[in-house]
């Protein structure tokens, strides 16, 4: 990562985004970027009526040569996100993201981040799309446990 730019709430600042959602984008404006390609992510915080730029993260190289070893850098990066929106991503890169809870989601390219941004507040005022239903529901009681035993086990816990 070349350069991370967070931005701070106000002291004055009232509304809160549960959903941090990332865009990959060279502008800032549209998203035009391959995930793992990417030469920058813009994160913002979305709720159902409101949304704000949280985030803008830069990279050093943004060139697609196979290499999967620049995607841990991307992936982390974007932890915490709910979704990551793109114009193309390679399945590896979709089974890591997944595994750490972030949504891959493919749109044409030059998507206004706007409009994307709109769609899902649209979404979280009506029917959400699948995935979101799902990364939106508390998790139930078995998978929680499996998630702590799981955590526990990654951590190097044991009797």
């Amino acid at each position: 990562m070349q350069r991370r730019l967070r931005l701070l709430e106000s002291a004055t600042a009232t509304t809160e985004h549960p959903l941090r959602v990332a865009f990959a984008s060279s502008d800032r404006a549209r998203i035009d970027q391959h995930f793992g390609a990417a030469r920058a992510f813009t994160i913002h915080g979305v709720d159902r009526t409101s949304h704000r730029l949280l985030e803008v993260i830069e990279f050093k190289t943004g060139v697609l040569d196979g290499n999967e070893d620049k995607l841990g850098e991307r992936i982390a990066a974007l932890e915490g996100c709910l979704a990551v929106y793109c114009e193309a991503i390679g399945a590896s890169a979709v089974r890591q993201l997944r595994a750490v809870g972030v949504q891959p989601v493919k749109v044409p390219y030059g998507t206004r981040i706007r409009a994307q941004i709109a769609a899902l507040q649209g979404e979280l005022r009506g029917r959400p799309s699948p995935w979101l239903a799902r990364a939106l529901a508390p998790p139930r009681r078995g998978e929680a446990q499996h998630a702590s035993v799981d955590q526990m086990e990654a951590e190097g816990w044991s009797e």
